[in-house]
């Protein structure tokens, strides 16, 4: 029986929704690749991390299929359970901090994997879309106010491994927020809050609540 912890990451004002995040501190107790995607699986979150180094902040993160390089959530998640100022993913080093209620990453917006940014006209037709086929990984989303800069989005990763929708995706929020070169407040899933900034060099830098699960 491996030990691990759940959070939810990018929850909303009042501390509701967030997706969980599963995190198994001794990475050590699940060293096997293949054992890390085994456990994934069973756990059935978006993306499960686990610790190789508390200390140093070094993570390896996992959906239920695939080994993620960099990912948004997880880090947030990680950043905010493991109070390290910086992580270390097969990608690159985070910068993180703590800001009152908010945990933010800084990272390079090329590190966040393809995603296809499909914009629509109103809120309400991302509202009601349908779970597409798998496929394409695709980030639905309209302006709900352009000039405030707020957003809402929903996330359909298509890689046909149980996750239909992503409550909330750090990743596909920075690319987002690079495609439109502004700070962002993005309302995703049911209610999931992410903010983001651009930063110099093509960082992005992402924050959210974590609450624990």
């Amino acid at each position: 029986m491996i030990d691990y912890e759940v959070v939810r990451v990018f929850c909303g004002p009042g501390g509701e929704f967030g997706n969980r995040l599963g995190v198994v501190r001794d990475g050590a107790a699940v060293a096997e690749d293949t054992d890390r995607l085994a456990l994934a699986r069973r756990l059935g979150f978006a993306e499960t991390v686990f610790v190789d180094d508390e200390i140093d902040g070094v993570i390896d993160i996992w959906t239920p299929s695939v080994r993620l390089p960099f990912a948004g959530h997880p880090c947030v998640g990680a950043a905010w359970l493991l109070g390290s100022a910086e992580l270390t993913t097969r990608a690159g080093r985070v910068e993180t901090r703590a800001d009152g209620e908010f945990t933010w990453i800084t990272a390079q917006s090329d590190w966040a994997p393809p995603r296809t940014l499909k914009q629509f006209d109103s809120a309400a037709e991302v509202d009601a879309l349908e779970v597409p086929p798998p496929g394409e990984w695709i980030y639905a989303w309209a302006w709900q106010s352009e000039p405030d800069g707020r957003i809402r989005a929903r996330a359909f990763p298509g890689r046909g491994d149980g996750i239909d929708e992503d409550e909330a995706t750090g990743a596909a929020a920075m690319l987002l927020t690079a495609a439109l070169n502004r700070p962002l407040t993005i309302r995703q899933g049911r209610g999931s809050e992410i903010v983001t900034t651009p930063c110099p060099g093509g960082r992005i830098e992402v924050g959210g609540r974590v609450q624990r699960s």
